[in-house]
């Protein structure tokens, strides 16, 4: 009996695992029938403007006015001293000190890479618009005052949240969140009282490289690439 029960074991596991991966081709296959051909505009030699900064303002009014879901959601890539490049989502929150500006936790996984590795990836995605802009560039902390000052423009519970949540470090449960910032809440009751936490604050990201991609019919793109060489900005057509 004990042999019969350990083939019967053996069975079921096989017939999960042919499940399982019958479920994942599958999916695979859904995933490599996903197309759809690229139709709505295209970009020029004669749509650029001679400065890079300019250009993504341009292309970003047209992403709000087409009303854009999360406009100012973009990829930040990063990587430490180990090598090994990671992404998240961040927000745009202006277009200062001739760069791109985010704020976060310093002490996050992404504020430890960049002091490790100051060069960073940006892109932001707008399907509505079927356009992508890349940039390549050097992230640096914001002044103090700068932090403070954009701290307090803050919802009252959004400053709370920067201070219950140690970014990226391991939090033993739901309940535990929610009772520290219930504690910060306690401690700080009033939106005037609560201050900028000491490792909370922003990066600007000054570009070195910017890629404006425009999808067309056939994945015959339109990218064009600008590099910032002595100080001005050089334009060049890259293959799709």
């Amino acid at each position: 009996m004990p042999y019969i029960s350990r083939c019967i074991d053996a069975l079921d596991t096989i017939i999960f695992s042919l499940s399982n991966s019958t479920t994942i081709m599958t999916t695979s296959q859904k995933i490599q029938d996903m197309r759809r051909d690229y139709m709505l505009q295209s970009l020029g030699e004669n749509d650029l403007l001679p400065n890079a900064i300019e250009m993504f303002s341009k292309w970003f009014d047209d992403a709000v006015k087409a009303e854009v879901a999360d406009v100012n959601g973009m990829s930040l890539a990063t990587c430490g001293s180990d090598g090994q490049p990671t992404s998240r989502v961040v927000l745009l929150k202006g277009l200062e000190h001739g760069g791109f500006v985010f704020y976060t936790n310093y002490e996050s996984a992404k504020g430890q890479q960049i002091d490790q590795n100051n060069k960073v990836g940006l892109c932001f995605y707008w399907p509505e618009l079927e356009r992508q802009i890349r940039i390549d560039g050097i992230a640096e902390k914001l002044p103090f005052e700068e932090n403070e000052a954009y701290f307090k423009s803050r919802p009252y519970e959004s400053r709370i949240g920067a201070w219950a949540s140690h970014q990226s470090k391991q939090v033993q449960s739901r309940s535990q969140l929610e009772a520290q910032f219930n504690d910060m809440k306690a401690e700080y009751p009033n939106v005037d009282d609560v201050p900028l936490p000491p490792y909370w604050g922003g990066y600007v990201v000054k570009p070195l490289r910017l890629e404006f991609w425009q999808g067309r019919a056939s994945r015959l793109h339109d990218r064009f690439e600008y590099e910032l060489i002595g100080g001005n900005w050089t334009k060049k057509r890259l293959s799709p």
